[in-house]
């Protein structure tokens, strides 16, 4: 009769849990992702100065998105592990795990957004005041100058066409662009902030499906977003 085993020390038992963080870390970029925006949320709390029971309702819905992400990395392991070929049960495992995942991030971002929108929309409301009055003609020739400087970059950098591929991203440049529009030329209601994140969140949502699909590279749609929404803002300052 083999003698029971005994369990790890303390000490030890907590270099493997590390040592588990640091493996999702190094091969989960949705894990770095995690970290990073984590990271952002705290700082962002630190410099708003949110309330205490803000803080904590962050760190739970920090915490919350982490273990979701580990759980899905070590159930896909663990479903790689038992099955040799395509097996429909365990890739709805697989599937069941990242919809944990998701419904995580998105509480996250719901909480975020409650936490943060009465500061950020108090502090932009004061700057977007001095540019509500900007004409509205501002808002088109916004948009086709962003879209002549896209064709103009593609030329002289010969990459892609004026409508796929290539440095900028086209349509990262004017869905942003758009969202810069909105957010200018709301007038001071209470929904400016609100109309104003979703309006980005559907900006976001075009150019992610620009990387996706591997049309662009991130670094296409980040300068087309950047390029897009710096034309509008200078427009709005020109011609407020």
């Amino acid at each position: 009769m083999s003698p029971s085993r005994r369990p790890p020390p303390i000490v030890e038992s907590f270099n493997y849990a590390f040592e588990g963080i640091i493996h999702v870390l190094r091969t989960q970029r949705n894990m770095r992702i995690h970290f990073l925006s984590a990271a952002l949320v705290l700082i962002a709390a630190l410099a708003f100065g949110v309330a205490k029971i803000e803080l904590i309702a962050l760190l739970l819905a920090i915490a919350f998105v982490l273990i979701a992400e580990m759980i899905n990395t070590a159930v896909e392991a663990a479903v790689d592990v038992a099955s040799t070929s395509f097996d429909p049960i365990a890739k709805l495992a697989k599937d069941i795990a990242a919809g944990a995942v998701l419904i995580a991030a998105v509480t996250a971002v719901a909480v975020g957004y409650l936490v943060f929108s009465g500061s950020v929309a108090d502090r932009s409301s004061r700057y977007l005041d001095r540019l509500e009055n900007a004409p509205a003609e501002v808002t088109l020739t916004a948009l086709v100058l962003t879209t002549v400087i896209v064709i103009a970059t593609k030329a002289l950098t010969r990459s892609g066409t004026p409508l796929r591929g290539g440095l900028p991203s086209g349509h990262a440049a004017v869905a942003f662009a758009a969202w810069m529009a909105v957010t200018l030329v709301l007038d001071d209601s209470g929904h400016r902030f609100l109309i104003s994140s979703l309006t980005f969140i559907m900006a976001m949502l075009v150019a992610q499906t620009r990387v996706e699909s591997g049309v662009h590279s991130s670094v296409e749609v980040a300068y087309g977003a950047a390029l897009g929404s710096l034309v509008t803002l200078v427009l709005f300052q020109v011609f407020r």
